[in-house]
């Protein structure tokens, strides 16, 4: 009930499962109306509370710091606010510090947070970074994030309830990756602690799904297995491996200036590593075209998780090294001639749709393809999501696949003096640059 927006404590005539399976007997549904009907009308809410957005002090206090820490960490359990991971204490000081990334004033209102509805605004978004380790100068990627997150058309409100352990994966494009120490190559989905920023704002707006949105497991989040589930997916676009003639991908996707800082919002529900390299020593011509072909037959398989983002959305999101991203460039291959082959070859034949029932999902979501024999997994070329990122390695293609309606981006706004904030970041965690890292 919660998960769809309603009060957690609503009226509810209960039905075990089994009645949802096929072949049940409803016979018990018209049975038990007179409780239909006690609840519609003389159910009344406990108590909406206050919900306005503003953080409330706790006072936690220990014969010893480690002991006032422990205390920290059971309060955010026996509350419901934590992750079973470390805390760090939200502390007045801490959110004061973590503001100083932020381009607006802290009782700014971003939205609120389905489904259960809490206010994000500037302060709360602060205090789930501050939660989860993170540091001022990644405020402005989460903002952008959780205002990408709360766009009516990315269709959060029911992803975050859904059975199909559905995640944000978000995508950042410009300079500000590389100085806030955002990884783009080997390991950028992480761990990675010469790169922390990625754990730190992914795990963030998880806090902020669960304790502003009340996506708990079994009620407001009723993802079946659950996945990605403490620090969502969060990494960068290797901007510097692209080819000549390549734009970045909020570029393609959003028409944003190359050069811009940007984010880009896509739900996924899964991952999938796929082999592209092939087994023996082939032109590279013949390489890449086995590549493509393999990863277009694992796309294939996508069928009905890429149904809610068949028409505008995406199906999901492929990712390669740059190291292949020029090996295809230097043989003619485009962002667009990439995607055209995957469209093309990532067809199911209506036979394999009928065998298995897809058919009928299709009819009900995307009807108006139904005929088409092969069946395409989106709408239109332009929808499949490339991104050029990893380690520099020809082995292996990433694809999440997507249950996204809709793709959404968000240009950062920094504050004033965020070049201070990346100086402290160097004093703090020694030089940021590629050429100082390990």
């Amino acid at each position: 009930m919660s998960g769809r927006g309603f009060a957690a404590d609503a009226a509810m005539v209960v039905f075990p499962i089994e009645l949802f399976l096929p072949g049940s007997d409803v016979s018990a549904v018209p049975a038990r109306s007179a409780e239909f009907i006690a609840a519609l009308t003389t159910w009344r809410p406990a108590g909406a509370g206050s919900a306005d957005g503003s953080a409330r002090l706790h006072a936690v206090s220990g014969d010893t710091w480690e002991q006032a820490c422990d205390r920290v960490a059971h309060l955010h359990l026996s509350n419901l606010w934590g992750d079973g991971l470390p805390i760090v204490p939200a502390t007045p000081q801490r959110v004061d510090w973590i503001l100083r990334g932020s381009p607006f004033p802290r009782e700014h209102r971003l939205g609120r947070f389905p489904p259960r509805g809490g206010i994000a605004t500037v302060e709360a978004v602060a205090v789930a970074l501050a939660m989860a380790g993170g540091r001022p100068e990644y405020l402005p990627l989460l903002l952008a994030a959780v205002d990408a997150f709360l766009d009516p058309h990315s269709d959060s409100a029911a992803l975050q309830a859904d059975s199909g352990s559905v995640y944000p994966v978000i995508i950042v494009n410009g300079p500000l990756a590389r100085q806030v120490r955002l990884n783009a190559g080997f390991g950028c989905l992480g761990p990675d602690p010469q790169h922390p920023a990625g754990a730190s704002i992914g795990r963030a707006l998880r806090l902020l799904q669960q304790n502003l949105g009340g996506a708990l497991p079994g009620s407001g989040a009723m993802a079946m297995f659950g996945a990605m589930r403490y620090t969502n997916a969060v990494f960068a676009e290797d901007e510097a491996g692209l080819p000549a003639g390549w734009e970045p991908f909020a570029t393609q996707r959003h028409g944003f200036a190359p050069g811009s800082n940007a984010v880009t919002l896509v739900f996924a529900n899964g991952v999938t590593n796929i082999k592209r390299r092939s087994a023996i020593k082939e032109t590279a011509e013949r390489d890449i075209l086995q590549g493509m072909h393999r990863i277009a037959d694992v796309l294939r398989g996508a069928q009905l998780g890429v149904l809610p983002g068949w028409r505008e959305g995406t199906p999901g999101v492929l990712v390669i090294p740059a190291v292949i991203a020029g090996v295809m460039a230097g043989l003619g291959w485009t962002q667009d001639s990439i995607r055209c082959f995957l469209w093309e070859h990532s067809r199911v034949p209506m036979a394999q749709l009928e065998r298995s029932g897809a058919l009928e999902w299709i009819q009900i979501q995307a009807a108006e393809s139904a005929a088409t024999d092969p069946w395409p997994i989106a709408a239109r070329a332009e929808n499949f999501a490339l991104v050029v990122a990893g380690g520099g390695h020809p082995t292996n293609a990433y694809w999440l696949p997507a249950c996204c309606p809709r793709v959404i981006g968000r240009e950062v706004k920094l504050p004033e003096a965020f070049a201070a904030l990346l100086a402290e970041a160097d004093r703090d965690l020694g030089c940021g640059d590629a050429a100082c890292l390990i």
